[in-house]
């Protein structure tokens, strides 16, 4: 299923060239001072700006398979994928969509931690989508109950990011009443109180409803709260349309403290993303300053590894 079909379902190989010393698929053969620059500089962008998100892979995860997935059905343990990412990318930030935890036991987690400083990788985010962010309202539902739940089920997964040395969460805001911010400013002043005793941030991802269509109306609610620990996870592709694309990038990149997203859709045959205009996306990043990493998220139709793969190169393209 999609992200957002398995969001409302909790509601209710082509090899990848590697990149090596000698500059491989990217550099050639060149010894050029020009090349060793050039050698440094993509080398840097992979291990400090670039990382690649668990949701690349979701039909390679059980709990988030499409129903009508009908490609491999080999299946990824989380354990596996930070030394897989790197080995085959030579990237070290991660992204572990939180349905793609085998468990939340204490053990799990600790050996995920040392699986990441096996890869000598680091986990950047964690996106929690679970049922409790998307039940009724979520963290803006106008119920205590419902919101004090969602809240308490976030709660964890920040102590989980805390314990992978995580840099933030993304809790979506669900059901937005843009009318009426008081209840999802409530649940978002909760949980900044209780991350930031811990160093992680807690970011909102232009996702669907008000925050796709109206980026605006997350501005004013990062306003609202008012602290350094709440921000946005600018996604590229999540806009309905180029004109709010470049005006919500604009106006998110700002609030991005950590990462974003820097999605795949559908690709020409030279690899460049052909259903928005991903360098204009980048060139946006750039003027607003963002620091954070380019997470790779994949969601288009065929191989996942030769898709994140596109997504790199692009990125080593552009940025």
């Amino acid at each position: 299923m999609k992200r957002r079909e398995f969001l409302s379902y909790l509601a209710g190989g082509v090899a990848a060239a590697t990149f090596t010393r000698k500059a491989g698929w990217l550099l050639g053969r060149s010894r050029s001072p020009q090349s060793s620059r050039r050698l440094s500089h993509s080398a840097y962008l992979l291990s400090r700006r670039i990382g690649v998100s668990s949701w690349s892979f979701h039909n390679y995860f059980p709990r988030t398979r499409e129903s009508d997935y009908n490609g491999p059905q080999a299946t990824f343990a989380l354990l596996d994928f930070p030394a897989m990412i790197a080995d085959r990318y030579q990237v070290h930030h991660l992204e572990f969509v939180a349905p793609h935890f085998a468990s939340t036991e204490p053990a799990y987690v600790e050996e995920l931690r040392s699986q990441l400083i096996r890869a000598h990788s680091f986990l950047v985010n964690i996106p929690v989508d679970i049922k409790e962010m998307w039940t009724e309202g979520g963290l803006s539902d106008p119920k205590d109950s419902v919101r004090s739940a969602a809240v308490e089920a976030a709660k964890k997964w920040i102590d989980i990011a805390w314990r992978l040395r995580g840099r933030s969460v993304r809790c979506d805001p669900g059901k937005m009443d843009p009318q009426n911010l008081a209840p999802t400013v409530d649940s978002y002043r909760k949980l900044v109180a209780y991350a930031s005793r811990k160093g992680i941030r807690v970011i909102i991802e232009n996702h669907g409803g008000v925050g796709s269509e109206h980026p605006e109306q997350l501005v004013k609610l990062f306003k609202s709260v008012n602290s350094r620990y709440l921000g946005a996870l600018p996604d590229f592709a999540n806009f309905p349309d180029a004109e709010t694309r470049a005006r919500g990038l604009a106006l998110l990149f700002p609030y991005a403290p950590t990462v974003c997203h820097a999605k795949g859709l559908e690709f020409d045959a030279q690899g460049n993303e052909t259903k928005y205009n991903f360098p204009n996306c980048i060139e946006i990043a750039k003027h607003e300053r963002f620091s954070g990493v380019y997470s790779v998220e994949f969601e288009g139709e065929g191989d996942p590894h030769q898709g994140v793969q596109n997504i790199i190169n692009e990125l080593l393209r552009d940025l």
